[in-house]
């Protein structure tokens, strides 16, 4: 699970605690807290009373940091306070927006090798220099090798240096479903879509992740395309990061394409042995543990394309450590490898999924996907939700037709549907397929 939040943080925290605790302890004392907040020295978590509050400081709050600094890699001590208290108004007042957690990604942090030299050197020339150079930037590899690590470390570094220009980060889906909620909003008389404009046209560098998301969303691309337009006009900077090149996204409007084309792409592969070797010390460094080099050696050696990867087994040799008090052996460091790989293995793409990512791209809503109207825009869509369904998934087209209030010989009916016309409808095809590339992208 990617971590785009302060709650997705505390939930790969909670995981961690699972290990360690009872499910009755963790049940009664770790299941209702909330994250309010984090940053470099702390976690704070709210809960109900002082009772829990005590409890929790006496006697669980090693593991919760120990198990924040598996998960993080960074020594962060938890803070327990009471829901509703003044200091729970008094760190509303204090803390900044957006999750801080974003903020551990830098330049320093980074580890530069053959693989990544150039996007490294051409992001640092983005983030460092007032003037605009390089615009559009395009950083561009599959999953889990550091593309948005230096799209935050562009955001903290101009954050740092240029504190008054106005930094925007946000993913191409948060862009598309934050443009669908405006755009919904403003129907019922409220001014969100201009709210939605004033935040991303008016930003002096905008960052997005995984921009290959609103591909085939026609509103949310030409909302992009006239948000790009404004910026670049004002000399404005532009950095996008996608998974795969321009010419694989075939749903991408051409005029966006066009004014990607006229940037410098810089592609990021996956690491050579040397590079994988700086980044476990590093990591290692970072979680105050020190690894013999032998396994540090096999760590590279068995651990070549994902960096995620190699981050897992270091947290995990760390809270073995830590939680041990004994330097581990290459017969544990073998189980952690095997536990992280099968661990960060895409998870099945679930049908619900599936069902979002269609209603966006279709401009209709989930629940009319699932409802029994025949509009010919929605047959069209639910038709296709249930082929990538079929396409992506191991379920049975019973199973499938579960999903969506259809007995099987519907669904049968209508995969074969969209088999047809696909025959025929290149355009359609595209579609899909970069659909199925998102939702794969995605589970990533």
């Amino acid at each position: 699970m990617p971590v785009n939040s302060i709650n997705d943080l505390w939930a790969k925290v909670c995981d961690e605690c699972k290990k360690q605790v009872t499910e009755l302890a963790f049940n009664t004392f770790f299941k209702f807290l909330t994250p309010e907040y984090i940053d470099a020295d702390k976690f704070v978590l709210s809960c109900e009373n002082e009772y829990l509050r005590t409890t929790l400081e006496s006697l669980y709050k090693d593991i919760i940091k120990n198990s924040i600094t598996a998960v993080t890699g960074l020594e962060i001590s938890p803070e327990f306070i009471v829901a509703n208290n003044e200091e729970k108004i008094k760190l509303a007042e204090t803390k900044s927006e957006g999750l801080s957690f974003e903020n551990f990604f830098t330049f320093d942090n980074f580890i530069v090798g053959s693989s990544n030299k150039f996007a490294y050197t051409a992001s640092m020339a983005v983030a460092e220099k007032d003037s605009i150079v390089y615009n559009p930037l395009i950083i561009y590899g599959p999953s889990g090798i550091g593309k948005t690590h230096l799209l935050l470390a562009i955001k903290n570094y101009i954050l740092n240096k240029y504190p008054f220009k106005k930094v925007v980060y946000t993913r191409g889906e948060d862009f598309t479903n934050q443009l669908i909620e405006a755009l919904q909003k403003g129907k019922a008389g409220m001014n969100m879509l201009e709210d939605f404009r004033e935040k991303y046209r008016k930003a002096d560098v905008l960052l997005i992740d995984d921009i290959h998301f609103i591909a085939g969303k026609e509103q949310t691309q030409e909302e992009f395309f006239n948000t790009f337009n404004t910026l670049y006009q004002s000399n404005k900077q532009i950095v996008v990061t996608i998974d795969r090149p321009l010419k694989d996204i075939k749903t991408l409007d051409d005029r966006i394409r066009s004014r990607f084309s006229a940037g410098l792409f810089a592609d990021i592969t996956p690491p050579d042995f040397e590079t994988r070797v700086g980044i476990i010390k590093k990591k290692a460094e970072q979680s105050g543990i020190t690894i013999n080099d032998n396994i540090v050696y096999y760590i590279a050696e068995h651990i070549k394309k994902n960096i995620r990867q190699i981050e897992g087994v270091v947290k995990k040799l760390g809270a073995y450590i830590k939680l041990q008090g004994k330097t581990p052996n290459l017969t544990v460091v073998q189980e952690f490898i095997k536990d992280v790989i099968e661990d960060t293995s895409k998870e099945p793409i679930k049908v619900e999924k599936i069902i979002s990512e269609v209603a966006r791209t279709y401009n209709v809503s989930e629940n009319d996907i699932l409802s029994n109207r025949k509009t010919a825009d929605l047959v069209l869509a639910r038709q296709v939700a249930m082929y990538i369904s079929r396409e992506t998934t191991d379920l049975s087209y019973k199973a499938i037709g579960e999903s969506f209030g259809k007995d099987h010989t519907t669904v049968l009916y209508n995969v074969n549907r969209v088999e047809e016309f696909l025959k025929t409808r290149p355009y359609e095809k595209e579609l899909i397929d970069d659909i199925i590339k998102n939702l794969l992208g995605d589970e990533s």
